[in-house]
């Protein structure tokens, strides 16, 4: 054993024996407790980020953990390899996507193996091969077949510079978030799964999910969005056409006093071919953003129509506006407003001095002005015609009654979640298998013609994607007629990729179907680890797709990912750490300067894994001095032994005579077991910071020890050292894997279980307890904790604060609570 802590010799040592014994490969064992833990993978950027490590080294801590509880644990790595990043890179660089992704994995690889995590190896996956996604090729068109997959023309965001969609999160001011460029609001063909037919199952399915935070469950609850309400139309004037809408608030209909409809709708579309000044105002709306989350602080702008609708009990005309606010893709693409009532209404009514009808009433104790804001409260009706009087859920079911015996409506369930569009105009991704024919229409791929290969020798020399003007690659002929027919060069979105890649971890090696039962005996994940920022899109998606394998009989279970953990970000200056900002920390030179293990223990020991983590270089350097200390104290225990020549015992400590022990042997064996227990209960609610702290007191208490005093304080440090070791080899794997050789423990402590406390250990000869005369502290006692309870009684009746404080009293009742406390209850006599 070197005299110094070498953290890069010991790592190599430690890597190269992990990787020479396979150290981490696993197959199925149905005579083991199974444990399936997972971080989401990473795009493949070339770089670790300290983001990165954190993530990382909190999944590894788990999976070592759970190994080390005699679990049978799958821990696997892979690349979410495809995605406009990769092919702006490419284009910047002047080379082929496919060269800039797969020299950013192997790079990423050999950092991720630098800092010691526990991967199968074998199980690697990178979503850019073939291999793989051709299974998701093949789904979609069993999909297609079972009618889960449509095509419509959708509007979308269209950047001409970029000639790509993008989601309204990437266009800014209307400007594209990379390019600049002015965005057009194209209506463009795309490829849509239906998750709506899921919206129950995902939403009910919620409540199963007890091992998930409930700020992703809300999140995913508002996502989903279900609604009751009543779904009806307005009849407009003088013709036959109607404006379909849905309102959860049929109570308020009287209340109406316009309708507004979205700048896409067909009746605004109608309207601008007569008004230039509309058609100009419909271009503007087409050039801004409208994610939903804007909608409540974006200024609300109309115009008005020709157009009027019949309010369908009082027979008013009711005005039709154009809306900025109102989404076409949402619902019907129109809404019932009621200004009294809807304070987004409220606000447009003010600005375009509609009618502000009140039709439920404030009640007496409320105090509300209504030329200031909407009153959006259930009540009592008022001015509803038959309807007042009524309380407004009574009155829902009325109106919701009699729209149906009109034939104008009836009541139903809606959903906020929309059917997911997975089209993209881009090149780097995975081609849709469909066809188009003009005789037969669509036409997926036959399965013996899977994959459809995206070409990867191009290298980009402009934006878009160059499969549009690739004959060799869409020129085909029709899978039912035989004629030429155009090949789909729209690519999948990447949230297909993630969206199963955890149960293809299961069935790496399946080349003849997408997955096999090994996939049932793996799934689900039983702990999921990444950013809140997936919380809605990449878990939902994941959540839908488990289910339609399941459906196909590839799985069997309802979701997949029991446990899941979202971790915090990684703060410098208070700020999250970014390029631009300059504040970022490079994982490597990090590792170079101090070891894995360092950077490893720091990022356990900084913060509460799901809180976020202000970076410090000083507690970093600290981390390295504990670690140090750590090896020296091992080292000064070995040489000891030496020395004295001392006899190392079992680091079990089965073997000795633990009732003779000196008191002193015996205190710090009690207090290094209590802290094991209590370290075990911290591994368990994932609490890594005390586990170290834990770490640190449990050394504490083993420098006190002097092995060279007595047989039994020698056994109490070597069956200490032997639970520090085990309580870090999750979290400093390299160090511990060489100090346990060192000390003739074993060859392998990733083979070792976790120790248990000795309930022996944890009595005491004594105990303290408090005594209180009716109910005020007054004094304590130190007793055997062997007494009986009429002996603790009578210790405590005899303590002369006691006998003093009682003077004047007589005693009516002594309680002992075990352990804690004896009571003297007592009255002036």
């Amino acid at each position: 054993m070197q005299e110094q802590y070498q953290a890069k010799a010991i790592e190599q040592n430690a890597q190269r024996f992990w990787e020479e014994h396979q150290s981490f490969n696993v197959n199925e064992d149905i005579s083991k407790e199974k444990f399936y833990c997972l971080a989401m993978f990473p795009y493949p950027s070339g770089h670790l980020h300290m983001g990165h490590v954190r993530n990382y080294t909190l999944a590894d801590v788990i999976a070592r953990y759970q190994r080390m509880l005699g679990k049978n644990v799958l821990q696997p790595m892979g690349w979410d390899a495809f995605g406009l990043p990769a092919e702006n890179a490419a284009l910047k660089h002047k080379v082929a996507a496919s060269t800039w992704t797969r020299t950013n994995i192997e790079h990423m690889r050999q950092q991720l193996k630098s800092i010691g995590v526990a991967y199968d190896w074998r199980r690697e996956i990178a979503t850019c091969d073939p291999s793989y996604y051709r299974w998701e090729q093949w789904l979609f068109t069993r999909l297609f077949k079972k009618g889960l997959v449509y095509k419509k023309n959708a509007v979308v965001n269209w950047d001409p510079v970029d000639q790509t969609v993008l989601a309204n999160e990437q266009v800014v001011n209307g400007r594209g978030w990379r390019s600049g460029a002015l965005i057009e609001r194209r209506e463009i063909p795309q490829w849509f799964i239906k998750i709506t037919a899921y919206a129950d199952e995902l939403l009910n399915d919620l409540d199963k999910l007890e091992g998930w935070p409930e700020q992703v469950k809300t999140m995913q609850r508002n996502w989903i969005g279900r609604s009751e309400g009543v779904a009806f139309h307005f009849n407009v004037a003088n013709s036959s056409e109607t404006i379909e809408v849905f309102t959860t608030r049929a109570d308020t209909l009287f209340g109406v006093s316009y309708v507004a409809i979205a700048p896409q709708h067909p009746l605004a579309l109608l309207a601008a071919k007569q008004d230039a000044t509309l058609a100009a105002f419909i271009a503007d709306c087409n050039k801004t953003k409208v994610a939903e989350a804007d909608m409540a602080t974006m200024e609300k702008i109309g115009f008005k129509t020709p157009f009027n609708v019949i309010h369908p009990f009082t027979g008013e005309a009711l005005p039709v506006w154009v809306a900025n606010f109102v989404m076409m893709d949402y619902g019907s693409g129109a809404v019932m407003s009621v200004p009294a009532h809807d304070q987004r209404d409220f606000e447009f009514a003010k600005k375009y001095h509609l009618p502000i009808k009140q039709v439920i009433a404030v009640p007496q104790d409320k105090t509300w002005d209504l030329d200031k804001a909407a009153y959006g409260e259930y009540g009592q009706l008022i001015n509803s015609g038959d309807y007042s009087g009524l309380t407004s859920e009574a009155a829902i079911n009325k109106i919701a009654q009699a729209l149906s015996d009109k034939k104008l409506g009836s009541k139903q369930v809606h959903f906020r979640l929309r059917d997911w569009g997975v089209s993209r105009q881009r090149y780097w991704g995975t081609p849709i298998p469909m066809i188009y024919c003009t005789d037969c229409g669509d036409v997926a791929v036959p399965e013996t013609d899977l994959p459809v290969i995206l070409p990867e020798s191009i290298a980009l020399d402009s934006p878009g994607s160059p499969l549009k003007s690739m004959p060799e690659f869409y020129e085909t002929s029709c899978p039912h007629c035989g004629k030429p027919a155009k090949r789909e060069t729209d690519t999948f979105d990447t949230f297909m990729e993630s969206s199963w890649y955890y149960a293809r971890f299961a069935s790496y090696n399946q080349d003849d179907d997408m997955l096999d039962d090994r996939a049932k005996y793996w799934t689900p994940v039983d702990q999921y680890i990444g950013g809140i920022e997936h919380a809605i899109l990449h878990l939902l998606y994941a959540r839908f797709f488990h289910k339609i394998l399941r459906d196909e009989g590839l799985l069997n279970s309802d979701e997949p990912f029991t446990r899941l953990l979202t971790q915090g970000m990684v703060l410098k200056d208070g700020a999250k750490m970014s390029k631009s900002k300059g504040n970022t920390v490079d994982p490597q030179a990090l590792i170079d300067q101090y070891g894995a293990d360092t950077v490893r223990l720091f990022m356990m020991f900084a913060a509460p894994p799901e809180l976020s983590l202000e970076w410090s270089d000083a507690g970093v350097a600290g981390s390295y001095r504990f670690l140090n200390r750590l090896y020296n104290f091992v080292y000064q225990y070995q040489t000891q032994l030496r020395d004295f020549n001392l006899v190392n015992h079992s680091f079990s400590g089965d073997n000795t005579n633990w009732p003779q022990a000196s008191t002193e042997a015996k205190t710090i064996r009690r207090q290094i077991h209590e802290i094991l227990n209590q370290i075990r209960y911290d591994y368990d609610r994932q609490q890594f910071n005390t586990v170290v702290s834990g770490s640190m007191k449990m050394l504490n208490e083993l420098e006190k020890l002097n092995p060279a005093t007595d047989e039994y304080q020698l056994a109490t440090l070597n069956e200490g050292i032997s639970f520090i070791l085990r309580i870090l080899a999750p979290i400093a794997p390299h160090l511990t894997h060489e100090l346990w050789r060192e000390l003739g423990f074993g060859e392998n402590i990733l083979q070792i279980k976790w120790p248990k406390p000795d309930n022996n250990a944890l009595q005491t000869d004594t105990m303290k307890l408090v005594i209180q005369v009716n109910g005020k502290l007054r004094g304590e006692i130190t007793t055997s904790s062997s007494a009986s309870e009429e002996e603790i009684k009578q210790q405590a009746l005899g303590q002369p604060n006691i006998v003093q404080a009682m003077s004047g009293k007589t005693c009516l009742k002594v309680i002992y609570v075990p352990k804690k406390l004896v009571n003297i209850v007592c009255k002036d006599q």
